[in-house]
C-alpha cells in the first residue's frame, strides 16, 4: 500500500510532518518524441488508455478486485519486466495470469514447481530422434519457458539449481541448450508466485534472482464485498469466455515505445537518490537506514523505476514522467532488492515499513547543502530539506 502524504511515524524520532508539493517541475520538452511517431502509432497509444480499461473490465468478468495487481503486472508487460507475486493460497493468481494472457492474445503455460523439478523441465533438452534413412540425431525438444507468459507456481518449492534455470532466459530472452542458443517468443513476461506463510521444504530466491523481477506484487485479501461477489461468481455452472482486446503486434510496439518515453534528469535524479538512499554506507543515506537495514538497493532498482513509470504513463494516455509516477512504483519495485539486518528483523519491521520512512526522508528537490538524515535534520536544528 502506498504511503500517505501526511505524517509518517519513526521509532526513534516520534511523529514528525513533511509537506511535499509533488507538482513536477518545468523542464523543456521532448518534441523530437512525439514528431518521430507515426499517426497510427500516435493514435493508438491514445487509444490504450480507453483499451486498458476495457481489458480489466473483461478480466473483471472471472477475476473479481485485484485491479492493483493486474495494473502492476500489466505495467510490467510493457516495461518488458517480470514478476513475483506473494500472496497465501486462493487469491485466484493462477486464474488471474491465465486469464489476463486471454485478453491479450499471448500463448500461456504454467509449471508447478516441487522439489524434484530438473532444469530441462523447464527449459528443454536434447532428445535421439530419428532421422532420414534411418540416420539418428539429437534435436532440441522446447521445455514450457518456450512461451509468451510463463506462471512459476510456487517458485521457491524448487532447489536454487532449478531455479536459476529461469535466469537466463529471464534476463537475455533466449535458452542455451547443448551449446545452442535459441531464443525465447516475444512478448515473453515471467510471472512468478510465492507463499509467505508456508516455508517448510522451500528455498529462499536467491539475491541475484529476485532482482531480475522488475516487481514484488503482494496479493492481499479480498474485500467483504468482493469476497461476497466472488462466492456467487464462483458457484455457477459456467465460466464466462474472455474477448482479446490486444494483439501481440500491438503489445510489443507498446513495449518498445515505452523505451522512447522522455524522462527528466529532474525525475532521473529523484530515482536515484531514492535507490542510493537504501545503502548505508552511502552518504544521502537517511539515518534510519544504517541502523535497520544490511544492504542496499543497486543501479537496476533505478532503471526498474523509470521503466515502470514509462509504462505507467503510456497505459494512462500520457507521455510525460512526473515524480508522482516516480513515486507510485516504489514499493513493488524496492521491497525485494534491499535486505534488512537482524535488529529490523526482531523488532518486527518490513522492507515495506522502511520504504515508507525512505518516501518522507528523501526531498524531490535534491539538498546539497543539509545532510541527508532528515530526521536527524528536523529534529537537530539543522536546515530543513528542501521539498517542494
Amino acid at each position: 500500500m502506498a504511503p500517505s502524504e501526511e505524517t509518517k511515524t519513526h521509532p526513534d524520532e516520534g511523529s514528525v510532518s513533511l509537506p511535499i508539493d509533488l507538482s513536477p517541475r518545468a523542464v523543456e520538452e521532448d518534441s523530437s518524441f512525439e514528431d518521430e511517431l507515426l499517426d497510427d502509432t500516435l493514435e493508438l497509444v491514445a487509444d490504450l488508455a480507453e483499451t486498458r480499461t476495457r481489458l480489466l473490465a473483461e478480466v473483471g468478468q472471472i477475476i473479481v478486485g485485484q485491479k492493483d495487481v493486474l495494473d502492476q503486472v500489466l505495467t510490467a508487460l510493457f516495461a518488458k519486466g517480470h514478476c513475483v507475486m506473494t500472496g497465501v493460497p486462493g487469491l485466484a493468481k493462477t486464474l488471474m495470469v491465465s486469464s489476463l494472457a486471454k485478453t491479450l492474445s499471448l500463448d500461456f503455460k504454467r509449471i508447478q514447481f516441487t522439489p524434484d523439478l530438473m532444469p530441462t523441465d523447464i527449459t528443454g533438452t536434447m532428445v535421439l530422434a530419428d532421422g532420414d534413412q534411418g540416420h539418428r540425431s539429437f534435436t532440441f525438444q522446447s521445455g514450457p519457458i518456450f512461451t509468451n507468459m510463463l506462471l512459476a507456481d510456487e517458485i521457491n518449492r524448487t532447489p536454487p539449481k532449478t531455479q536459476a534455470a529461469l535466469l537466463e532466459g529471464m534476463q537475455e530472452r533466449h535458452v542455451s541448450v547443448g551449446g545452442v542458443t535459441y531464443p525465447l517468443p516475444e512478448p515473453f513476461l515471467v510471472l512468478a508466485t510465492q507463499n509467505p506463510i508456508e516455508q517448510e521444504g522451500t528455498y529462499t530466491l536467491p539475491e541475484a534472482q529476485l532482482d531480475r523481477f522488475l516487481f514484488m506484487i503482494n496479493v492481499d485479501y479480498p474485500s467483504m464485498e468482493e469476497e461476497q461477489e466472488i462466492l456467487i461468481k464462483t458457484t455457477v455452472d459456467s465460466i464466462p469466455r474472455l474477448a482479446a482486446m490486444l494483439t501481440r503486434e500491438q503489445i510489443m510496439r507498446f513495449q518498445n515505445l515505452v523505451r522512447r518515453v522522455p524522462v527528466s534528469k529532474y525525475v532521473a535524479n529523484y530515482a536515484a537518490r531514492l535507490a542510493r538512499s537504501t545503502r548505508p554506507s552511502d552518504s544521502i543515506a537517511p539515518d534510519f537506514i544504517p541502523k535497520w537495514v544490511q544492504w542496499g538497493c543497486g543501479p537496476r532498482a533505478g532503471q526498474a523505476l523509470l521503466l515502470a513509470a514509462k509504462s505507467h504513463v503510456l497505459l494512462s494516455g500520457r507521455f510525460n514522467v512526473s515524480v508522482q509516477d516516480i513515486r507510485k512504483f516504489v514499493h513493488p519495485v524496492f521491497r525485494h532488492r534491499f535486505g534488512l539486518n537482524f535488529t529490523a528483523v526482531s523488532e518486527g519491521y518490513d522492507t515495506d515499513t522502511i520504504i515508507d520512512w525512505l518516501l518522507e526522508a528523501v526531498p524531490v528537490i535534491q539538498d546539497d547543502e543539509a545532510k541527508a538524515g532528515f530526521f536527524g535534520r528536523l529534529l537537530g536544528g539543522k536546515k530543513k530539506a528542501s521539498v517542494k
